[in-house]
């Protein structure tokens, strides 16, 4: 089946089986590797994407349901001032990158940080239990993510919050 969809804010259009998983579409047709392909049931974080605004595990996304839809990669999100914002507020609060629950750390983030700068303890740990991340304590991550929308506000209003 031929599917078209936005990958990091570009039309593109590929030919896959409709039962191919997207993180195999994004690594062997449009070679963006940050997608692992990790525990292949969505429960570790290292295939996530944004998928219509959404964190979603690639691995359990077919084919068919990428049509029409839009899709951000840590590639694409990479490219943003958000990104930039996370890894500064990360690297401030010694955040570990391990390389596999890296994609999975940073989305989570900015979808946490668009929907609260300064989020709780309680949001933090619903918003991360999906990542399974055995390099960052989570109090540095947590850390990490109020640094980060520190960084952001003084970035956006030229204040801290």
């Amino acid at each position: 089946m031929t599917i078209r969809f936005i990958l990091n804010g570009e039309d593109v259009e590929v030919s896959v089986e409709a039962n191919k998983r997207l993180v195999t579409i994004l690594r062997e047709n449009f070679f963006l590797v940050q997608a692992k392909s990790g525990c292949l049931s969505g429960g570790c974080g290292a295939c996530s994407v944004f998928f219509n605004g959404a964190v979603s595990p690639s691995c359990l996304i077919p084919a068919f349901r990428v049509q029409g839809s839009e899709i951000v990669t840590l590639e694409g999100f990479s490219q943003t001032d958000e990104y930039q914002d996370i890894i500064a507020g990360f690297s401030g609060a010694g955040v570990e990158s391990c390389g596999y629950c890296d994609t999975g750390k940073i989305l989570v983030s900015e979808l946490l940080l668009e929907q609260n700068i300064r989020p709780d303890r309680e949001e933090f740990y619903r918003a991360f239990s999906g990542i399974r991340c055995r390099c960052t304590e989570p109090e540095h991550l947590y850390a990490g993510i109020l640094a980060a929308g520190e960084i952001r506000q003084r970035r956006i209003y030229g204040r801290s919050s």
